[in-house]
C-alpha cells in the first residue's frame, strides 16, 4: 500500500499540491512512519490561491502545509461519530471540526473525497488550502 506521497503524486486531483510540497521540501513529512491524517487541497483549492505567493517564502509555506498535518488516523467517520472539536496539527496550531448541513467541516474547508487509506494513515481531499492565520471561517475566495 502506497504512502500518503505517493497516493498524493498518483492523484490527478492533487498535482498542484505535489507540486507545493516539493517546493517546499515537506515530502519527507509524508512519507514518515506516522499514522497521520492528511487534510489534500485540490486542484479548485489551488485555483483559489495565487501560487506564486504562496511558494515565495519556502518557511511559510512548510507552516502551511504542516497545518494540513495531523498526528494520527483519523477517519471522516470517525470526525462523524466521534465529539471532535479540534485537531492539533503538525504546526502546533489546532483545525477547528464542526458540522454544517450535517458535513463535516474542518477549519476553512469541506471534504470532497474522504478516508483515502495509505500505509502511513489517511488523506481527505479537501476544498480550500488552510491558512493558519485565519483559521476557524470558511473561506471562498482569495
Amino acid at each position: 500500500m502506497p504512502d500518503i506521497m505517493e497516493t498524493i503524486r498518483a492523484n490527478s486531483a492533487l498535482q498542484t499540491l505535489a507540486k507545493v510540497i516539493d517546493t517546499a521540501g515537506f515530502a519527507d513529512q509524508l512519507k514518515g512512519s506516522g499514522p497521520f491524517t492528511f487534510f489534500a487541497p485540490n486542484e479548485e483549492a489551488f485555483a483559489k490561491r495565487k501560487i506564486d505567493e504562496l511558494v515565495k517564502d519556502i518557511r511559510k509555506l512548510k507552516t502551511k502545509l504542516a497545518y494540513h498535518l495531523v498526528s494520527g488516523s483519523y477517519e471522516e467517520k470517525s470526525l462523524d461519530v466521534v465529539n471532535v472539536d479540534s485537531l492539533v496539527t503538525e504546526c502546533g496550531k489546532s483545525l477547528s471540526v464542526y458540522f454544517d448541513e450535517n458535513k463535516v467541516v474542518i477549519d476553512n474547508a469541506r471534504i470532497v473525497e474522504g478516508d483515502i487509506t495509505c500505509s502511513n494513515g489517511v488523506i481527505h481531499i479537501i476544498d480550500n488550502v488552510f491558512s493558519p492565520e485565519h483559521s476557524g471561517w470558511y473561506e471562498t475566495t482569495a
